[in-house]
């Protein structure tokens, strides 16, 4: 019995032990999977590695979709501190996610949906849910097959809604976590279901190289392997990740330890450049070697030179000019924290030929007197303040915002750094010197910033907020109509707080332009000042659409005013 025939029969008997939840109109084999695994440590670029071999795959023609499966109960990534786990990057439905899936976004110029980010969290609470109303007809519920089901229907529907040829599926975290059990299984038991022709594995693994011993180690890496071999999993390919070219032994070592070809076990060492990474892959002929795994290497040929194009457009070799952007923010000991900010300066890299060097300010060293606004901003050539929440880090940002206002540095305000320069300037530019965030402050004397009022009755954290994709009006004449070029654009929020309307007049009239306004509400949402060199706020994230050879507008206008 084939994988189709096995696959129709057991889907349909609801009660047998290996029930299979199959989308109605389903065609097993229509989509190929590729699942990405990671072992010996996390944070070898497992995303990284995954956007550039979507971006390889559709400049071959094939129509590709990524998914994220996070192995922690969190619902979304919401709720989550950007120390434990990064930035909190915003989807344009308004799903708080994993900052991969911002990658995937980039390098495969497409918008995801909530469908392309899945936490066991999730996975658990659908469950829950199916159980509270009777849905599994008397079964005892259990790890599998309902658990493992639910998530590889999950997997199916995207497939199904897309239209994919191919699925890419990173798996978060390490082969070996406990709370990885649930992700790693279900893909066992999706290849098993769908057959090995249709779903690749890859294991992105670590190679140590001790300072002290002078010589590359694959130990580990062989036990990572051993370990998700022993998992019922046999991976077709694995990229060995070093900080050093990988050397032929080390790769004939994985290779007999792995069962896995040699041509299949690819060195691949640090480069300088994540924009160099799918050229890079492309040179060692990964993405061939994959396609021809899954059979369908003669049906997505390779398109010449055009990921070579693609990449020399993003790299900037010998940069002509060099300017140096301060990023003022309460995270900055983690730079994954600000990631779609420090990304979104990389695309105006390449298309501006210049190198940005980004300079790290600590607010609150600025806020506790440990250190002077006028020495850690000397010599920057703009400022940009970030997002974030309560209070830790706010005087601080203030005191940077008053100094960029007054010795006309270039400054852009996100989110956060949008309601700031709101305060500042009340307290500075208009004498009101109780103007504060209620968020703050509750009992503020002026609340130039206030809670938007639909978030008054909300109670709880997690995807409460104004989240995602809203269209905001542009005012024609000023700075922001200059630079997106049309008078309506759609960006993605992530806020709780707005501008107090009973002080907009008063503001506007002190020389303050609100530019960018909600269509039907009184929401500002981009303000300026028409008479400096460059000083926009956005109460959006504008990071957030950024693109590889397709910058923020915001972002490059703030760049070259950093350049003049």
């Amino acid at each position: 019995m084939g994988s189709k025939e096995m696959l129709s029969e057991i889907a349909a008997k609801s009660s047998a032990e290996n029930y299979v939840p199959i989308p109605e109109g389903y065609k097993p084999g229509k989509t190929k999977y590729i699942i990405v695994t990671g072992s010996v440590i996390s944070g070898i670029g497992k995303g990284l590695f995954t956007s550039s071999l979507g971006k390889l795959l559709v400049d071959r023609g094939a129509k590709v979709t990524p998914v994220k499966l996070e192995a922690y109960f969190n619902v979304d990534a919401g709720t989550m501190n950007p120390y434990r786990h990064g930035e909190v990057f915003v989807l344009d439905d308004g799903t708080e996610c994993d900052m991969d899936l911002g990658s995937y976004e980039r390098f495969l110029d497409k918008n995801l949906t909530k469908d392309s980010f899945v936490t066991s969290g999730r996975i658990y609470s659908t469950i829950i849910e199916k159980e509270r109303k009777g849905l599994y007809l008397g079964r005892d519920v259990q790890f599998i097959p309902h658990v493992t089901g639910e998530a590889k229907m999950v997997i199916r529907n995207l497939a199904m809604k897309t239209d994919a040829d191919i699925v890419l599926v990173e798996i978060g975290g390490t082969v070996g976590d406990y709370e990885n059990v649930l992700a790693i299984e279900a893909m066992r038991e999706l290849r098993y279901e769908e057959g090995s022709e249709n779903v690749c594995f890859i294991n992105l693994t670590y190679i140590l190289d001790p300072p002290s011993l002078g010589e590359q180690k694959s130990k580990a890496a062989q036990l990572g392997l051993k370990t998700l071999m022993s998992m019922g999993i046999q991976p077709s390919m694995v990229i060995l990740r070093s900080d050093k070219p990988v050397s032929k032994k080390i790769r004939e070592k994985v290779s007999i330890n792995a069962n896995v070809p040699l041509d299949r076990v690819i060195g691949a060492h640090n480069i300088n450049g994540i924009y160099k990474l799918p050229l890079f892959l492309k040179d060692l002929n990964v993405d061939g070697e994959i396609l021809e795994c899954l059979g369908v290497e003669k049906k997505f040929r390779q398109d010449g030179d055009k990921v070579r194009k693609w990449t020399e457009a993003n790299t900037v070799e010998k940069a002509k000019k060099k300017i140096t952007v301060g990023i003022t923010g309460k995270y900055t000991g983690l730079s994954d924290a600000y990631i779609s900010i420090l990304k979104a300066l990389e695309h105006c890299e390449g298309i501006l030929k210049t190198e940005i060097e980004v300079r790290w300010i600590e607010t609150t060293k600025i806020e506790n007197g440990r250190e002077k606004v006028s020495e850690c901003l000397k010599g920057v050539d703009g400022i940009i303040v970030p997002g974030g929440f309560g209070a830790r880090g706010v005087e601080g940002k203030i005191a940077c915002i008053k100094y960029a206002r007054e010795n006309n540095i270039p400054y852009l305000g996100l989110c956060y750094g949008f309601q700031m320069a709101v305060i500042e300037f009340a307290r500075n530019a208009m004498g009101l010197k109780g103007a504060n965030t209620t968020e703050v402050d509750e009992k503020a004397k002026d609340p130039v910033i206030c809670i938007l009022p639909e978030q008054e009755e909300i109670e709880g954290l997690g995807g409460t907020m104004r989240l995602g994709g809203y269209d905001v009006v542009v005012g024609k004449g000023t700075i922001a109509h200059r630079l997106y070029g049309k008078e309506k654009i759609r960006e993605r929020f992530r806020h709780r707080f707005n501008v107090n309307t009973k002080y907009i007049d008063d503001i506007e009239k002190a020389g303050m332009s609100f530019s960018g306004r909600a269509p039907q509400k009184r929401i500002m949402q981009i303000l300026e000042l028409p008479k400096h060199k460059f000083f926009v706020g956005t109460q959006f994230h504008p990071e957030f659409t950024s693109r590889p050879l397709k910058p923020n507008p915001l972002f490059r206008g703030f760049v070259e005013a950093c350049l003049k």
